[in-house]
């Protein structure tokens, strides 16, 4: 489930009946629970608000889900070969690997 830009994991407990359910990507840690997906989306909306409400009481800035900015290690003759890559499609490498991540994610949504 989304919300407001935020995004969610979600779990059965089939011995308790009850769906359980984390806000991901934050350091915080959001939980959420409910026994039907009515109630469960309700309490998931609730418990982002609260985290939005949380923050702004205390001053703080609430995580964004995502940035859009990630930092990636690899070794420098594949940093090598990529650059070479995407020069050859007239990109840049950021744009080029953003393509080929796109890609792939819409291969395995």
């Amino acid at each position: 489930m989304t919300y407001k830009g935020y995004e969610s994991v979600v779990s059965f407990d089939d011995e308790a009946g009850l769906f359980h359910g984390e806000v991901v990507g934050l350091r915080d840690v959001v939980t959420f629970q409910g026994t039907s997906v009515e109630e469960l989306r309700r309490a998931f909306e609730e418990s982002v608000d609260d985290y939005l409400d949380f923050c702004a009481s205390r001053g703080e800035e609430p995580d964004r889900a995502y940035s859009g900015k990630f930092m990636l290690r690899i070794a420098p003759e594949l940093h090598r070969r990529l650059a070479l890559l995407s020069i050859r499609e007239g990109k840049s490498l950021n744009r080029w690997i953003e393509d080929q991540l796109g890609e792939h994610a819409a291969c395995n949504p």
